[in-house]
């Protein structure tokens, strides 16, 4: 019989439970990790191609995040009920199958050449995304001690950032490279737009897939949900909302402004690199150069995974936020290769941030996991408005200076650190 611990216990469908049914859950659901990771990074590719497409300034060309992070707002707190309804298992099963479905849809939009169905197909791809994000994340945090949650977490979010660093080789080369072949054809905004519909079919394809496959796992079951369990954690915590939890609170403000400005740079990148007094490279040469940004964001969390086991995880987390925010400084004020590699180099600083800001936030939540998870994951509409408002202060103050926005969140992440979390 399973027991009872502050991050959920489980049962496996067999009745047995113990370290080896956790390691073959943390294995599966890196795949998941991997998949999500290499979806959204695709959209810093997406940006510059439908921006060159349909015209588009840039703000106009923000609006593929704000569609996309849009729907973290929208969904979350709905997922987070849906997976309390129907478990983790579920839970990730439904997001795979929205997901594919939101990647299928791309093949419509590029046959009509229509911006507005892109956008839509989009927010279907990232309403999928939610799901498996308030599923997967509370999954593997409750997979374990909580001591260890931030490291555990941090290691399944480096095969995230694996994804993130394969894709924009992948971006390059199916969707910027092939629309810089035809852009001489007449009829060349329906050509180029054309052009991603064979690689949002090989995901959708994909996702499918593991669909199936997540449906025939046999994963632990986390019984967080058990209406005896939820009695005794929360007549032993004396809390009946995830929302009376300081720390849970200001974490999802750490969400918010961590997606915002992770994804603000990740988008203005190829922008970035084409500035003449930056690099001055095209579209297709600066989208290899988005791998360096991801890249570093998972060598970083390979080795934030170790070190968290001998660190506090706050302590890491307001150190790499100090070094984020004076690497974007710097490639604020200078030019050429200084700039380029120090905004490139801000991906290893950002690599902890996520998953050690999700994890100190759903500390001692117990029964509330689920409904903390669906808050921190509605945080991350973040990263629908700031890109919009870095893509405004990009069309008034160039793009350079636009950077200013994320040092600032990187300000509040460091207090996070340092402080809120302990709150």
């Amino acid at each position: 019989m399973a027991s009872s611990i502050n991050t959920g216990s489980y049962t496996s469908s067999t009745g047995e439970n113990g370290s080896g049914s956790y390691r073959f859950a943390l294995i599966s659901l890196t795949s998941l990790f991997f998949m999500w990771g290499f979806i959204t990074c695709l959209n810093d590719i997406l940006i510059p191609h439908l921006k060159a497409v349909f015209s588009l300034n840039y703000t106009q060309a923000m609006l593929i995040q704000f569609c996309f992070f849009g729907a973290y707002f929208l969904v979350s707190i709905p997922a987070g009920n849906l997976v309390k309804k129907l478990g983790y298992q579920k839970g990730i099963v439904t997001g795979l199958v929205i997901a594919s479905i939101g990647c299928a849809l791309f093949y419509p939009a590029a046959t009509l050449a229509t911006y507005n169905l892109f956008l839509g197909a989009l927010f279907v791809l990232a309403s999928g995304i939610t799901i498996l994000q308030v599923a997967a994340n509370p999954y593997v945090n409750a997979l374990g001690s909580s001591e260890t949650a931030s490291s555990r977490l941090n290691l399944t979010q480096a095969f995230n950032a694996l994804g993130t660093t394969v894709a924009p080789f992948f971006g390059a080369m199916l969707i910027l490279s092939v629309a810089s072949s035809v852009s001489s054809d007449l009829a060349h905004a329906s050509a180029e737009a054309e052009v991603v519909k064979l690689p949002y079919l090989l995901l959708s394809g994909a996702l499918a897939i593991l669909a199936l496959i997540f449906a025939k796992l046999d994963l632990p079951v986390i019984r967080e949900h058990d209406e005896s369990v939820q009695g005794e954690v929360q007549t032993h915590l004396g809390k009946t909302s995830a929302l009376q939890s300081k720390h849970l609170v200001l974490g999802a403000v750490g969400i918010f402004v961590y997606v915002g400005a992770e994804v603000s740079i990740g988008s203005f990148l190829v922008s970035f690199l084409g500035e003449s007094h930056i690099a001055g490279m095209p579209e297709a040469e600066a989208a290899h150069y988005i791998a360096y940004y991801w890249g570093g964001a998972m060598v970083g969390r390979f080795i934030g995974s170790v070190v968290m086991q001998k660190v506090p995880a706050g302590s890491v987390l307001a150190f790499n936020a100090f070094m984020a925010a004076l690497l974007v400084v710097v490639a604020m004020t200078t030019s050429g290769s200084i700039a380029m590699w120090a905004i490139l180099g801000v991906g290893l600083f950002n690599s902890i941030m996520f998953p050690t800001i999700f994890s100190l936030a759903l500390r001692d939540l117990g029964p509330h996991t689920s409904q903390g998870s669906g808050i921190l994951c509605l945080a991350i509409v973040g990263g629908a408005i700031l890109p919009l408002f870095q893509g405004m202060l990009a069309d008034n103050l160039g793009v350079q200076l636009a950077f200013i926005l994320p040092v600032i969140c990187y300000g509040f992440i460091l207090f996070y650190g340092s402080k809120g979390s302990k709150m």
